[in-house]
């Protein structure tokens, strides 16, 4: 099979804590074409925010191809309105000085300039099959059986 020169990927993506913080977990769904990947993963304590970054960051590491067009569909503000309004890339120019979540920020700072990458916000809990998909995906990873720690929140990143 060849493989297409920058294909377009839709990911949609979910983060979700029990307490904030509590046991978290993140869901994700690629898709390319007739291609179809579900990716998830618990922690023993984390927030919801560290979540749906890390929903995103899984999305992303998972593309093989470099670089893709890729569509991300998430419900977190967080997430879209620090990309979108362009604050991350005003926070690497104080070395995220304050700011939470910054191990995972700059993971995503190394990937993102790897693809062409479009953020589109939409509203959870809406009946939207990925979204919903995603949840579920985070939820239930959350309830696994001895979840691993979210070393970068515990290092007081949150």
């Amino acid at each position: 099979m060849a493989v297409t020169e920058n294909p377009e990927i839709t990911i949609y993506t979910d983060g979700a804590a029990r307490g904030n913080p509590g046991p978290g977990g993140y869901g994700v769904v690629l898709i390319s074409g007739h291609y179809r990947k579900e990716l998830s993963k618990g922690f023993k304590l984390t927030t919801n925010n560290r979540m749906e970054l890390m929903a995103v960051l899984a999305g992303l590491e998972a593309l093989k191809v470099k670089p893709c067009k890729v569509t991300i569909y998430t419900d977190s503000k967080y997430v879209v309105d620090s990309v979108e309004k362009r604050w991350v890339f005003n926070w690497l120019k104080t070395n995220f000085k304050g700011k939470k979540n910054s191990d995972l920020w700059k993971r995503f700072l190394i990937t993102y300039p790897l693809h062409s990458i479009k953020f589109v916000w939409i509203k959870g809990h809406a009946n939207i099959p990925g979204n919903e998909r995603c949840d579920q995906l985070a939820v239930a990873a959350s309830f696994e059986p001895n979840l691993p720690d979210d070393i970068g929140y515990q290092n007081n990143n949150e």
